[in-house]
């Protein structure tokens, strides 16, 4: 078995990046270490916590169970992918993450950037969440702060504004 590092090619945040992964990296270790990309936590690392959660063309998925080269020729959004570009020198922010905050339903944060990408995935999916499916929905998220009343919030009232943004032109 080969150990040496294979290269791999993704669109990140709708930008190509490539970088050098050994066949056993993961995914959410590829996207921390070789791009830099901080933002996706690495929790249980077994994909139960859901803190490394991103979308892997189109799908919520945890990238801690993913190997890079098995995204290779993938598109990947991660957290840091959620705010736009804003006026110079500032990020747009975006509207989940707004409603997160507006709803307190970040505390430490650790798990904050698996539920915005989660939520992201399942409006996507549907636009007629109602309490008891969208935190079903989120359930596979782990948090031991929040209760998961202000997540669901949140996304509620994220939903709208989403779905605008979405059928503006696209994903951000």
């Amino acid at each position: 078995m080969t150990r040496d590092p294979v290269r791999v090619t993704l669109r990140v945040n709708g930008r190509p990046e490539t970088g050098w992964a050994e066949p056993r990296t993961t995914l959410a270790d590829f996207l921390r270490q070789e791009l830099g990309l901080t933002g996706t936590h690495v929790g249980c690392e077994q994909g139960v916590c859901g803190a490394c959660t991103v979308v892997l063309d189109g799908a919520a998925v945890r990238s801690c169970l993913v190997f890079a080269v098995q995204a290779d020729g993938c598109a990947v959004e991660t957290v840091e992918g959620l705010a736009g570009e804003g006026a110079p020198g500032r990020e747009a922010v975006h509207p989940l993450q707004t409603a997160f905050r507006e709803a307190s339903a970040v505390q430490c944060g650790f798990c904050t950037p698996g539920f915005l990408m989660t939520a992201l995935v399942a409006l996507r999916e549907r636009d007629d969440w109602d309490r008891a499916a969208l935190r079903e929905r989120l359930g596979g998220n782990l948090c031991r702060c929040t209760g998961y009343q202000t997540v669901v919030d949140a996304v509620l009232a994220a939903a709208p504004e989403v779905r605008a943004l979405e059928g503006e032109g696209g994903r951000r």
